[in-house]
């Protein structure tokens, strides 16, 4: 299994970034996508999702701010992150859409938005 989670680090609030995420084919090929984000002290909480034929979701948190897309010819997922917010601040995972804690995850990606 790889998930390879890229693309973080330091912004200021307002900012933007745009995370990458390369899965193996038997995480990404026919499943639903996430990212997920855990802050420090808080639990893991989905935040994007996209099916294998592109219909997206958004935690309320995020929806407007966030755009999830997949290139399933690269196994890649990304997360393009618009008007960042401190609150925003976290490491940034992917996955199936169905995974569970037990599941393997990676290393994922920090983000920290802070002035």
């Amino acid at each position: 299994v790889q998930l390879q989670a890229s693309g973080g680090g330091l912004v200021q609030p307002g900012g933007s970034l745009r995370l990458s995420c390369a899965a193996s084919g038997g995480v990404f090929s026919v499943n639903a996508m996430g990212w997920y984000r855990q802050a420090p002290g808080k639990q893991r909480e989905l935040v994007a999702s996209i099916t294998s034929g592109g219909y997206t979701n958004y935690a309320d948190s995020v929806k407007g701010r966030f755009i999830i897309s997949r290139d399933n010819a690269k196994n890649t997922v990304y997360l393009q992150m618009n008007n960042l917010k401190p609150e925003d601040t976290a490491v940034y995972y992917c996955n199936s859409f169905f995974a569970s804690s037990s599941d393997y995850w990676g290393q994922g990606t920090e983000v920290t938005v802070s002035s």
